[in-house]
């Protein structure tokens, strides 16, 4: 049995995107088959398709899904067919989740928050965990800490404001003017517009810094630091060079990558669940468009997440 996916030749840009027939898979013991009804659209995504990431390998693209288990491996107990669920399977490794069928490791996976629908709940997990991990696991953010978000407005970002704002933080968010309305909905106290103003000398010094940029944003982040605070770079792992900037200093730098967590991706399903945070959809488009969903995110003027569906 065959579905339909979307594959690549060769790297390069949205371009190289096409819709394939591929075989169906099956779940192995411990893994379920999800039915894709939506997967998110997130920057590594296009980061593997112009170059192949870190393992240089022509992959198939996609991590984040929602949609409805179709058929569960040897072993599986904590999943059932029928059960709507949604996740971000396998990643760093391929998942492939821009497709019909998709498999993954049940424990990758969680029941979907009935107050989202697919669209929304694949536009979570894996923007979502990154902040999760970037404020929570990483600088353990505090109730009434300073925490400066860089492109706020983005689909990393505008988690990471909501998440800020549950832990008690006070969040300043980078971001154009046309979207400081959109941030405050969310709960941002202070924003700061890059295009007019310097973020170093708008604001005074900050607890965290969450950036999703890189380049000169990281050690121009660092100077706004206070002494004994955390700047978590989620832009490449070329970033990792801060840390040997900020130890002199009293501060502390790092590259983070995301991983899998289920107990993760449960206190997100927490928050949903209480109201202080949900995702916000920028263009949901069917999976035949993929390359104009990839368009939409390399123009980096995005508010909130792009999201594709396969049903």
């Amino acid at each position: 049995m065959t579905m339909r996916a979307i594959g690549q030749d060769g790297f390069g840009g949205p371009e190289v995107l096409r819709i394939i027939e591929v075989e169906r898979p099956e779940p192995a013991p411990a893994e379920v088959l999800v039915r894709v009804h939506a997967a998110g659209v997130n920057p590594t995504d296009s980061w593997h398709r112009g170059s192949g990431g870190l393992g240089g390998e022509v992959i198939r693209l996609g991590w984040d899904v929602s949609g409805v288990v179709e058929a569960v491996g040897l072993g599986v107990t904590t999943l059932a067919p029928g059960d709507e669920v949604f996740g971000m399977p396998r990643h760093p490794r391929p998942a492939g989740t821009y497709a019909e069928y998709v498999t993954s490791p049940a424990r990758h996976l969680l029941r979907k928050p009935a107050g989202l629908d697919h669209t929304e709940a694949a536009a979570l997990p894996l923007a979502g965990m990154t902040a999760w991990q970037a404020l929570v696991d990483t600088a353990d953010v505090q109730p009434g800490q300073r925490v400066l978000i860089h492109a706020a407005a983005g689909g990393v970002g505008h988690l990471a404001v909501q998440i800020a704002k549950a832990r008690g933080a006070y969040v300043i968010g980078t971001a154009r003017a046309a979207k400081h309305e959109f941030l405050r909905g969310l709960g941002a106290d202070e924003l700061i517009d890059y295009t007019a103003a310097d973020f170093e000398t708008a604001t005074d010094p900050v607890d965290v810094v969450i950036d999703t940029i890189g380049g000169e944003y990281g050690p121009r982040s660092l100077r706004l630091l206070r002494t004994g605070g955390f700047l978590v770079s989620l832009a490449s792992p070329a970033e990792a060079y801060l840390a040997d900037l900020a130890r002199p200093l009293g501060k502390r730098a790092g590259f983070m990558a995301v991983e899998a967590d289920q107990a993760g991706l449960r206190e997100l399903a927490a928050l949903v669940g209480a109201g202080q945070l949900r995702p916000v959809l920028d263009t949901v488009l069917p999976l035949e468009l993929a390359s104009k969903a990839h368009e939409l995110l390399d123009s980096g003027r995005t508010q909130g997440k792009v999201v594709l569906t396969a049903v």
